[in-house]
């Protein structure tokens, strides 16, 4: 995070000033950062904690301090400082910190020694604890622009025995040029700044207390009340922060929770690149979860509702909200979701053509895509479960209704994939039905039945997978041309699964994108038929099997989708332009 965070205090002297700032580092240190490294006491300092390495070096001259021999260095005049305005020691070169996992530098010193960010530090500095300042004049403000930047600013108070009130006044900012970021980091800023600040103000309290102990000054003040305070101060009186806080590692404390403080707030929150507006599929999912969230506060209501009652009552109310409403269809949603967290039985739609057979695929996918009723009667779970986690992905989001693994048969109003148990009787209308298709899976008569597959694959040899339909489809007949590119791409071993996946995705947006046109024109607009027949054939869907599939893919359209179409077909300014 391009960003820098810096303490302030106002002097009674000399009035704001910057007392210790950190800022980040994408290119090498600047000049004398790093230079003139001594023996003795000054050797370098090293310690490792969190990914950062912390070291302490000595350079030859202090750009803090204005002992520089370059007349352009940003820092104030050595005779406009006193101890209140100073945080490092002569010859100090601050503290370096550098981040092993993105080899990122956090430098802290007293001023940054670029001339632009001194000035924007200091303009920054000047406005915390003068003019922006919030009612009490503690606590948390926002203020800034786009040529200065922006600051997040928090102002407090830091107990002195010697002080006018008895306190001297500090603030710290975060100062950074993203406006949105910053305003977006703001609760996490407040709480650790806050942690900081309760920190120096503890340690603060307890020296004051001591002295104050050892020697209560408003009792001495009173004595003196007729004597102007200013001409009674003695040199002490300016003390800086380490001996008001008794902490001679003060600033070392600092930098570390400064550097802390920026790489935590840069790696919080990362940028998403979304192309283009959201599709249908991720419509429809916001819209299941809003639907789910609703309607477990419903649950949670029936529930506060039945307290008062006998406790079997609430027993099955709490029983009730444990199987969401697409699983609630099953007689036993744990013994289901036990199982569906095991491993998939069929990995991708390519291994299931190739344990079917093409010609039974083909005319499984067929009944899939026209979204026609797919039955599936096995013993074991997993595999229906398996086999409807790759069938539904030829499908948009929308148009999948499922009920993973029933005791009874359910009409297929209510599902287009259902798992039945082996000894569950279909009706004979369904069975001779060319709206449905049934997948019997039954023990294999042979031990390799598919001799296709991997040798590792045991659980699926042992099966033998009978596909039938009231309406086979013959395998010259043309089909739907999606369906027909979907066998092309699984066909092509040149292509990886993945590849699949991703050409799968952008024929179901492709044809998702028909499907919208189709419906502004026909439920919108009411075209007559003879227009639609024109627009079917524009479209290249003007075949009969492609326009049963855009018709039902045409229910798997968004609510939100729907509602903005008539939204605006309903506007005035959109009656006009059609006129």
């Amino acid at each position: 995070m391009n960003a820098i965070v810096a303490l302030c205090h106002f002097c009674e002297l000399h009035g704001p000033r910057t007392l210790f700032c950190t800022e980040v580092l994408h290119s090498p240190l600047p000049q004398g950062a790093g230079s003139g490294d001594i023996s003795g006491q000054n050797e370098q300092a090293e310690e490792e904690e969190g990914g950062i390495q912390m070291s302490s070096r000595i350079r030859s001259h202090s750009p803090a301090e204005g002992a520089s021999a370059d007349s352009s260095s940003p820092g104030p005049k050595k005779s406009d400082m006193c101890e209140g305005c100073r945080s490092l020691a002569g010859g100090h070169p601050g503290f370096v910190s550098h981040d092993k996992e993105t080899s990122i530098k956090y430098v802290s010193h007293q001023h940054p020694n670029h001339p632009q960010l001194f000035s924007i530090v200091r303009q920054a500095c000047v406005r915390s604890l003068s003019c922006e300042v919030c009612p009490g004049r503690e606590g948390p403000i926002f203020f800034g622009d786009e040529q200065h930047g922006f600051v997040f600013s928090h102002t407090f108070f830091i107990k002195d025995s010697l002080a006018r009130g008895f306190q001297r006044w500090y603030s710290i900012i975060t100062i950074m040029m993203d406006r949105i970021y910053l305003i977006n980091s703001w609760p996490f800023l407040l709480g650790k700044i806050r942690g900081i600040i309760d920190e120096l103000q503890g340690k603060a309290l307890k020296v004051f207390e001591a002295e104050q102990f050892g020697c209560p000054q408003r009792a001495q003040r009173m004595n003196t009340a007729f004597t102007p305070f200013l001409h009674q101060r003695n040199g002490n009186a300016a003390r800086s922060l380490t001996s008001l806080t008794n902490d001679e590692n003060l600033w070392a404390c600092l930098h570390t929770s400064f550097a802390w403080l920026l790489k935590a707030c840069g790696s919080r929150l990362t940028e998403k690149l979304l192309e283009g507006a959201p599709t249908e599929d991720t419509l429809v999912q916001m819209e299941k979860l809003a639907d789910l969230k609703e309607e477990s506060e419903g649950w949670d209501g029936a529930e506060e509702e039945e307290k008062p009652s006998s406790q079997p009552d609430v027993a099955e109310g709490q029983e009730l909200s444990k199987c969401s409403p697409e699983t609630s269809l099953m007689p036993d949603c744990n013994r289901w979701n036990v199982a569906h967290r095991r491993l998939s039985v069929f990995r991708s739609l390519r291994h299931m053509r190739q344990v079917l057979g093409a010609s039974a695929f083909r005319m499984l996918a067929w009944h899939v895509l026209m979204g026609n009723q797919v039955i599936w009667k096995a013993r074991d779970m997993d595999l229906v479960q398996s086999a409807f986690d790759v069938l539904r992905t030829m499908l948009p989001v929308g148009c999948v209704r499922i009920i993973p693994y029933s005791d009874q048969y359910e009409e297929a109003y209510r599902c287009n994939f259902l798992g039945l148990s082996p000894h569950v009787q279909i009706p004979p209308h369904i069975l001779s039905s060319e709206f449905a298709v049934l997948v019997e899976v039954r023990a294999a008569t042979r031990s390799t039945l598919y001799p296709t597959l991997l040798e590792d694959e045991q659980s699926l040899n042992k099966y033998e997978f009978v596909v039938t339909s009231g309406s086979p489809v013959a395998a010259d007949r043309v089909g739907p041309t999606i369906l027909n590119k979907i066998e092309a791409a699984l066909t092509n071993q040149n292509l990886s699964v993945d590849v699949v996946d991703q050409c799968l995705v952008c024929l179901k947006e492709e044809w998702m994108n028909k499907v919208k046109v189709l419906f502004k024109f026909t439920k919108v607009d009411s075209r007559p038929k003879e227009d639609t027949q024109k627009l079917l054939s524009i479209l290249g869907a003007a075949e009969e099997d492609n326009v049963k599939l855009l018709k039902f893919w045409m229910t798997g359209l968004s609510k939100t989708y729907k509602s903005h179409l008539m939204s605006t077909v309903r506007s005035p300014t959109s009656s006009e332009s059609r006129n």
